[in-house]
């Protein structure tokens, strides 16, 4: 049953993969095409970028709640009630991007937090505004991803992703680096390439909805539903927590280019490839996470204990082994890697002393990732989520200021990435106890 359930995550994880690394391919596109602009358009993209991933990745985490829903509907042969769920999924959504682009709108208050050139400033904040007017289309379509995902029907999102990512790529050289507009744009050119794409992939979702085969058996868009609070009130007491917890560990990496901004330019940018680096192999454990935590949520909703036991450690077990082979390859490559995002030499200096970092951790942050996947499914969200707001905000941000600025000889961003580091094995070590516990009460 293990080897079928291995098989059986592969072939869902891997569409999810493809459609992860062309979603994050495209903040490596934004990074490569500034790299060859200016270091204060890299650095104004590390923290903006940093402050956007952070605000959608925690309101996705909200709608994320579709998942283990609509997989124990399935799971419990109740397919009926799948698409009132994936209706009110998506009146949420837009009810969330309302406090969310006033934010992005409005990032004042966070930004005067730091120090940053009054250059960099200036871009962080047009990037902003102008990415605040992607967010409805992000939002709706990360409900309908969440969707395919639960029912196990990834393949759309493969391809979507694939033609976003290559249009971006196109848009971004452009508009950014080339002066399609008759001079190049920077920062600015990124950002409407963002929103173009954002709109594109939404109605590209909303037409797979329609006529293919999700919308031949679901039928969607029929007998639509006017926003129940009932509906919003289970996905919000599960959403909540695992949008705090997607917030949380996303900014504990993105949020540290606000932190370093003191620094300069070229340590925001040295840093940014870095995390570029550390978004890019995290797909991979993400793609299995959400692959288990489908199988198992459709095997809880059937009470198929022994289905749940070997999608469990068929997860772990993949995750495990990628994992290292990973951080071998990061390893051997690291130095072509870096020198393809800059041609700044101080950039790509800083950038190699934190490789190290990332190799060392693919191995702890792939175990936590399973694991508070596969708590997920078993509705398990509060707890998950206290550990890893101690673990990644006290740990990892509180910890790292402390290696970074007090630590006697100070660290610089070095901290950071060193308290990341040691976040990860405890939020491992946490969430797998959690994990074996859980999974002994619920059978009981």
């Amino acid at each position: 049953m293990l080897l079928t359930a291995m098989r059986g995550l592969i072939a869902h994880a891997f569409p999810i993969l493809i459609a992860q690394l062309a979603s994050i391919g495209m903040m490596v596109v934004d990074t490569v095409v500034l790299g060859h602009v200016s270091a204060v358009d890299l650095a104004a993209v590390a923290i903006g970028g940093g402050i956007h991933v952070s605000v959608v990745f925690g309101l996705v985490g909200i709608l994320q709640a579709v998942v283990p829903v609509v997989a124990h509907l399935h799971g419990a042969k109740r397919d009926d009630e799948v698409a009132g769920v994936l209706q009110q999924g998506f009146w949420l959504a837009l009810a969330l991007a309302i406090p969310g682009a006033l934010f992005l709108t409005h990032p004042g208050a966070l930004l005067e937090m730091t120090e940053m050139d009054a250059a960099v400033d200036g871009k962080v904040r047009q990037y902003l505004s102008l990415l605040a007017w992607s967010l409805p289309a992000a939002l709706l379509y990360r409900t309908f991803y969440a969707f395919c995902n639960a029912l196990g029907k990834p393949r759309a999102l493969m391809g979507i992703g694939v033609a976003s990512l290559a249009l971006h790529a196109v848009l971004a050289w452009g508009l950014a680096l080339d002066g399609w507009t008759g001079e190049p744009l920077g920062v600015i050119g990124c950002a409407l390439s963002n929103i173009l794409i954002s709109w594109l992939a939404c109605i590209g979702g909303a037409a797979y909805l329609a006529w293919g085969v999700l919308g031949e058996r679901y039928r969607p868009f029929a007998n639509w539903a006017l926003p129940s609070w009932r509906s919003w009130r289970e996905l919000l007491h599960l959403g909540l927590p695992m949008g705090l917890s997607n917030f949380v560990e996303i900014t504990a990496f993105t949020l540290v280019s606000l932190f370093v901004a003191s620094l300069g330019a070229s340590v925001v940018a040295g840093h940014r490839i870095i995390a570029n680096l550390s978004a890019l192999t995290y797909m991979l454990p993400l793609a299995l996470a959400i692959a288990t935590m489908s199988a198992v949520g459709m095997a809880v909703g059937a009470r198929d204990w022994k289905r749940a036991h070997a999608a469990i450690g068929a997860g772990l077990l993949l995750a495990a082994g990628l994992s290292v082979l990973v951080a071998v390859l990061l390893w051997i490559f690291g130095e072509p890697l870096i020198a393809s995002y800059t041609d700044d030499l101080l950039v790509r200096e800083v950038a190699m002393a934190l490789m190290v970092f990332i190799v060392i951790y693919q191995f702890f942050d792939a175990l936590q990732t399973i694991a508070g996947h596969v708590l997920r499914a078993y509705r398990v969200t509060l707890v998950p989520m206290l550990v890893q707001t101690f673990c990644f905000w006290g740990i990892g941000l509180g910890g790292g200021w402390w290696l970074c600025y007090r630590w006697q000889p100070a660290l610089g961003v070095a901290g950071f990435w060193m308290a990341a580091v040691i976040s990860l094995v405890v939020s491992a070590c946490l969430l797998g106890a959690l994990l074996w516990k859980t999974v002994r009460l619920r059978e009981v």
